[in-house]
């Protein structure tokens, strides 16, 4: 039998903390059509909105352009002071954002993603597809194959910097999990995204990241902008430890993108909270025993149960032990026993498993005698009490 336990200690501890639950009634509105906020260390969605459908992301795509060389550079089949020979079509890739790039010029790999990633430079992209790939359309065919392997399932690239292309589509949620991996798994190159400026060829370009300078701890990524696209942002900052990345799309101007770009990433600190319910090893209740020489054993998580749940959703939110039992002895210590189920009102469920405290030996002959005879002298338990344990 299943045995579901609201935990009487976390009754008060569960209304004032959660995960990225009920998301539906998260009170947040934006003028962006399309907008995402996505916490760092869990990947958990904190909020979304169209954030699913793949649309036209501009110069937002160049990040998939970047992770692609840090990866070059990480697995050492490429170094920083390489240098990429600048092609004639990449020298007359004039329209829209620029490096300036000459024909004929040796350009070193650090230079050309300060090109990209300050300066948003489209003829750095060709650059950057033609060096490592031969060909933009090779280097297409490697991002496509990237985005599978690095499950951008909303994704598919039909050029290297953004400009419009019918099968150049990203989703808000893909550009957050490319980011993710950008920041946790490139960092020694991150830095390059917080640079506020580069001069290339006498021309000095100022970052087109206007969150750089209007919100505490913001450090990238990247802005995009096109006629059929609107202004979009991807941007991430840090605040007292934590981390929350926050990806729009589809606003009206630049300023419009500046302010509510910045106002959505302080309400991704200010307004959702992180709780910690347990620590690793903790004590999070116990479970009934049969046949043991205890009649109950504790249980405890392995894991930090930490959740992330928007202030005005707190109330709702409850934790609750689940396992199958009576559990019959022998129990062994650190025996998957349940699992902590944590949920609030619409929203998704997580859930942390939970083992054994400790050990429990079956019961002797004498014991389980002792047991059988408990059990016939017991009074006939109340019906509805039962149904109160048990689902």
């Amino acid at each position: 039998m299943k045995f579901s336990q609201i935990i009487a200690a976390l009754a008060m501890v569960a209304a004032s903390a959660g995960t990225a639950l009920a998301q539906s009634q998260t009170p947040l509105t934006t003028p962006a059509e399309y907008a995402l906020i996505m916490d760092y260390r869990t990947g958990e969605i904190l909020y979304e909105k169209n954030a699913r459908t793949p649309t036209a992301p501009a110069s937002m795509s160049k990040l998939m352009t970047v992770a692609i060389v840090f990866e070059r550079l990480k697995n050492g089949s490429l170094k920083l002071t390489d240098e990429f020979d600048v092609s004639e079509k990449a020298w007359r890739e004039r329209e829209g954002s620029s490096m300036w790039v000459r024909v004929g010029d040796s350009i070193p790999v650090l230079d050309i993603l300060r090109g990209i990633i300050v300066q948003s430079g489209n003829d750095a992209c060709i650059v950057v597809a033609e060096n490592l790939s031969g060909s933009e359309e090779a280097f297409v065919e490697l991002m496509n194959r990237k985005a599978h392997e690095w499950g951008l399932n909303d994704s598919t690239f039909g050029n290297p910097h953004g400009k419009p292309d019918p099968n150049h589509k990203m989703s808000m949620r893909d550009l957050a999990i490319l980011s993710r991996k950008i920041i946790s798994e490139y960092g020694e190159y991150y830095a390059l995204f917080a640079e506020r400026e580069f001069t290339w060829e006498k021309i000095r370009q100022a970052n087109r990241n206007p969150i750089l300078d209007m919100v505490e701890g913001a450090d990238g990524l990247k802005t995009g902008h096109t006629e059929e696209s609107g202004y979009g942002l991807v941007g991430a900052a840090v605040m007292n430890g934590e981390r929350r990345i926050v990806v729009v799309n589809g606003l009206s101007s630049e300023r419009e993108r500046a302010t509510e770009s910045a106002r959505l990433l302080r309400l991704a600190f200010n307004d959702f909270n992180t709780k910690t319910f347990f620590e690793a090893g903790d004590v999070v209740g116990d479970a009934e025993v049969f046949k043991g020489k205890q009649t109950a054993v504790p249980l405890i998580a392995h894991e930090p149960v930490k959740l992330i749940l928007h202030r005005s959703l707190l109330d709702g939110a409850k934790a609750t032990i689940v396992y199958e039992g009576p559990v019959a002895a022998p129990i062994k210590e650190n025996q998957q026993i349940g699992y902590l189920r944590v949920e609030a009102p619409s929203g998704p469920v997580r859930e942390y498993a939970l083992y054994a405290g400790r050990a429990v030996q079956e019961a002797g002959i004498w014991g389980k005698i002792g047991l059988a005879a408990k059990k016939l002298l017991a009074k006939p338990s109340d019906g509805a009490a039962d149904a109160q344990s048990a689902e």
